[in-house]
């Protein structure tokens, strides 16, 4: 497995291109804009795009995926569908943050807790894990311990809950039954900022180190 991260937008939101070696196989998780450098970096190593896969609705991490799927005839795929207010709202989120006009769209398959998506050999588990919003999930791939996150944990943080929808008790909930009982060699891989790991963010994250310290 390989993981090409492209910061887009003024956001530095981390678009993700996760690849199988073995088939040349690639998903973009994430992509929030700029989908000219996305685009680029898929051809430029020839990369077999299948599908957009979505960790939750906010604009700075969905507002290149309907150009994606529409210039690469591909399926958008997640959040769970507790998300789909977000989706209603991208005119509003627009507005609120700053960016491009942009109509409405929805994903093409909505994901749940445990299911199983896959590029090429590569299999990841999804979590739901709501709080950052109700319908944010997460990608696990346990054979190269490495799970994204979106915008549910950084690197000693966690995610903003004062948008519409947002529940901080829910979102530590989801943090330590989802996050924090993974393998701690999990690297951590958020939307925005450095990659971390379960082990460091038990030892130091304030915000829910405390239950495992």
């Amino acid at each position: 497995m390989q993981v090409i991260t492209i910061p887009v937008t003024p956001f530095a939101q981390n678009s993700r291109i996760v690849i199988c070696n073995e088939t040349n196989q690639a998903v973009v998780i994430d992509p929030g804009g700029d989908t000219d450098k996305i685009i680029t970096a898929l051809n430029d190593r020839q990369l077999d795009l299948k599908a957009i896969w979505l960790t939750h609705g906010h604009l700075d991490h969905v507002s290149g995926a309907d150009i994606l799927r529409k210039h690469f005839n591909i399926q958008i795929i997640g959040p769970q569908k507790d998300e789909v207010f977000w989706f209603e709202n991208l005119p509003m989120q627009a507005q609120m943050f700053g960016f491009t006009p942009i109509a409405p769209f929805y994903p093409d398959i909505w994901l749940n807790h445990d299911d199983v998506v896959s590029v090429g050999k590569l299999s990841f588990v999804v979590k739901h894990c709501p709080g950052h919003t109700p319908g944010h999930i997460v990608f696990y791939q346990p054979q190269y311990e490495t799970v994204i996150v979106g915008d549910v944990i950084f690197k000693g943080s966690i995610g903003r809950t004062d948008f519409p929808k947002g529940d901080s008790q829910q979102l530590i909930k989801s943090i330590r039954a989802h996050i924090l009982t993974l393998p701690d060699n999990t690297k951590i891989l958020s939307g925005h900022g450095s990659d971390t790991t379960v082990s460091f963010e038990k030892q130091t994250n304030p915000f829910v180190s405390g239950k495992f310290g």
